[in-house]
């Protein structure tokens, strides 16, 4: 295995970064990785089947993660990567190198490997992780066979896939909303000025809908049946509504559909929203006024797998007062960001120390 310095601080050079030839974001909910000059190659669940009693690996990506909950138990589904960070660095490399297998082929994917041991990989980062996360996707990657691992902070890389003008100086605000976690942070002269974390994301409001439907209807909903409701409740909360939701019945066991009110609903969910508000109220009131001021036209943006959470946005609007703004694609901006960055369409970021005269 190749070796590096201990990871550092997550703001690397542009220099370093255009160095690199791949980008990868290993997130909780799903891995991508962008391949300069190839573009984004990689989108697939971050999730793993294994036999339990070989430890062989059965299955990777989106065929893993429909097996979960319809396994026998000698197979296991296994999620290496919680809230941004390697939990297990040994099978996220066995998840990661079967997905870029299948997805490269098994050829293509021996030359871009031997092409990385003398170049380097950039990884996002969760702001605030500790130096065991880092070390641990350094060691991933390591173990791919890269050289030199750059570390970015998800959320700069996140705002420079949004399209946000990270290096003006003037504040851009970003609320990237993953499966766990949900990072809030404002930007200026291409640096983090103020940050916040929360662990609520796209998994607590499933757990409050689940909860919601056990609780109010003596329904259990399986894990597959919960997104379908996002998408239908996306919308603003409007006139009382119904929707049919099928599960099991807690007493007899049974299946059974339900008519559930979408204010029910949505009342759940409201909860676990307000944790994401206060934290952007906290963000604000640590960023001096003149940045705070920037934001009353160009408001918020959102980023991140679970930036359609149903009601977020609306509820942001009313409690800010300021515009808030989904960006396209938002699953995939900072993987996009960090591809930016290594093809080099980011010229210039302040932090870049000037050439002395």
């Amino acid at each position: 295995m190749s070796h590096q310095e201990p990871p550092g601080p997550l703001a690397p050079t542009l220099e370093a970064l255009r160095r690199c030839t791949v980008a990868v974001d290993l997130g909780a909910a799903r891995t991508r990785v962008y391949v300069r000059g190839g573009g984004l190659v990689v989108d697939e669940p971050s999730v793993a089947a294994v036999d339990v009693r070989t430890g062989a690996l059965i299955a990777v990506g989106a065929s893993a993660e429909h097996m979960a909950g319809r396994t026998p138990d000698h197979i296991r589904v296994v999620r290496p990567v919680a809230a941004g960070v390697v939990v297990d660095v040994g099978m996220a490399q066995r998840m990661l190198r079967h997905i870029l297998g299948n997805k490269l082929g098994r050829r293509r994917l021996r030359l871009m490997l031997r092409g990385m041991r003398t170049l380097r990989a950039a990884v996002c980062m969760p702001h605030g992780s500790e130096p065991t996360a880092r070390r641990a996707a350094t060691e991933t990657l390591l173990g791919l066979g890269a050289k030199q691992v750059e570390l970015v902070d998800t959320l700069l890389a996140a705002a420079v896939g949004c399209g946000l003008p990270v290096e003006q100086p003037e504040a851009t605000m970003i609320v990237v909303c993953g499966a766990g976690t949900t990072h809030v942070a404002i930007l200026s002269l291409g640096a983090i000025v103020a940050a916040e974390t929360v662990a609520v994301g796209g998994d607590a409001i499933d757990r409050a809908v689940v909860a919601h439907l056990r609780n109010e209807h003596e329904l259990i909903l399986p894990s597959h049946g919960v997104r379908p409701l996002h998408r239908r409740l996306s919308g603003p909360a409007g006139a009382p509504d119904t929707i049919e939701v099928q599960g099991r019945d807690v007493v007899s066991g049974l299946a059974r559909t339900v008519a559930v009110g979408t204010d029910g609903l949505r009342q759940a969910m409201h909860a676990p929203l307000t944790a994401v508000r206060d934290a952007i109220t906290g963000v604000l009131r640590h960023s001096p006024p003149d940045l705070v001021a920037d934001l009353a036209d160009r408001g918020i943006m959102l980023a991140g797998g679970s930036a359609h959470m149903p009601g977020l946005d609306h509820m942001l609007r009313h409690a800010m007062g300021i515009p808030v703004h989904t960006a396209p694609h938002p699953d995939t901006v900072a993987v996009r960001g960090l591809g930016a960055l290594i093809e080099g369409q980011v010229r210039a970021i302040p932090l870049d120390p000037l050439a002395e005269v």
